[in-house]
């Protein structure tokens, strides 16, 4: 697995934490982490887990060419608006991320398109 680029900046998370305060998001190529995980050895377990749940995002990035992961998690995400439960987390993208975050390995054996399972 190659290692992302990753970036610690609670700025750029202010910037999208509108509904809810987030750890981090992935812009490909680029993860985008808050200060604190890399700063506070408290937080070293969640920086793994929140790097690895980034990572399933970008390997998604990779395997649908950018763009469309972008069109189409925001599609998913409107038709989830109106469906019973919590929108983001019911995202393919999310649930896949979510189901396999403790698995530092999954990336090395995950399937081309593998979300597809969890729509």
């Amino acid at each position: 697995m190659k290692i992302p680029r990753i970036i610690y900046s609670n700025w750029r998370l202010n910037l999208i934490s509108w509904f809810f305060k987030v750890g981090g998001f992935t812009f490909f190529p680029w993860i985008v982490l808050r200060e604190h995980y890399r700063d506070d050895p408290r937080y070293a377990e969640r920086n793994k887990i929140t790097t690895n749940h980034e990572s399933i995002h970008i390997e998604q990035q990779k395997e649908m060419l950018v763009l469309p992961f972008y069109i189409w998690y925001l599609i998913e995400w409107f038709f989830r608006l109106f469906l019973p439960g919590n929108a983001y987390r019911n995202i393919s993208f999310e649930r896949e991320a979510y189901a396999n975050q403790l698995n530092i390995n999954y990336i090395n054996s995950r399937k081309f398109w593998a979300f597809l399972k969890y729509l």
